[in-house]
């Protein structure tokens, strides 16, 4: 557990600093140039990518086992996390596209993040599950207040077209579905046909 902890505490940290420490990194930047500084940023959510899939898997119980549950989620978490985590990746592809989601919310991804990861919480009762979503979940709610309070007032982008809006919904659903149905590929386990045991 504690390779899983130490994967998002690693995430969370190295995104926090930025947030908080503004002039830090312009200094960096200053002193080490942009690609220096993106290239051991990458490195660092590299590694901290690598503890969290690796400290995961290594929880994952043997074949013909179960996985040990701190709480019984409910029958209904299920159908909640879905609609959670199908929010949560609109919101997290919404940055990129032009669309006037980004008007509505000024964090549309860190918003799917904790959409994502409250959706999970409620649907998974397992101890590894409790550590990688709600520690996930509190980074990003506490990274958007940082981020406002270093930012100030916040600046909507102006309006564009409606059908913008929905082929962004549309992409998004699309890719919702393919992670899905390939979810026990990537990470083992299927919310189709094993809730809860994530």
């Amino acid at each position: 557990m504690s390779r899983l902890a130490l994967g998002v505490l690693l995430w969370s940290v190295v995104h926090f600093i930025p947030a908080i420490f503004a002039n830090l990194k312009t200094r960096m930047l200053e002193r080490f140039g942009e690609y220096p500084y993106k290239g051991v940023f990458t490195l660092l959510m590299v590694v901290a990518i690598y503890l969290i899939i690796s400290g995961w898997k290594s929880l994952t119980p043997a074949e013909g086992e179960v996985l040990e549950l701190v709480f019984t989620p409910p029958d209904w978490g299920v159908h909640v996390a879905g609609v959670l985590t199908l929010i949560g990746f609109i919101l997290f592809l919404a940055p990129y596209p032009p669309n006037n989601i980004k008007r509505v919310m000024r964090h549309p991804q860190l918003i799917g993040v904790a959409c994502w990861g409250l959706g999970h919480l409620v649907a998974v009762g397992s101890e590894r599950g409790i550590v990688l979503f709600a520690g996930l979940t509190i980074w990003a709610i506490l990274e958007m207040l940082l981020i406002n309070k270093r930012d100030g007032e916040w600046v909507k982008p102006e309006p564009v077209p409606f059908k913008r809006d929905v082929a962004t919904v549309a992409f998004s659903v699309l890719v919702f579905m393919v992670f899905l149905y390939t979810h026990h590929l990537l990470f083992g386990g299927s919310p189709l046909t094993q809730p809860g045991q994530v």
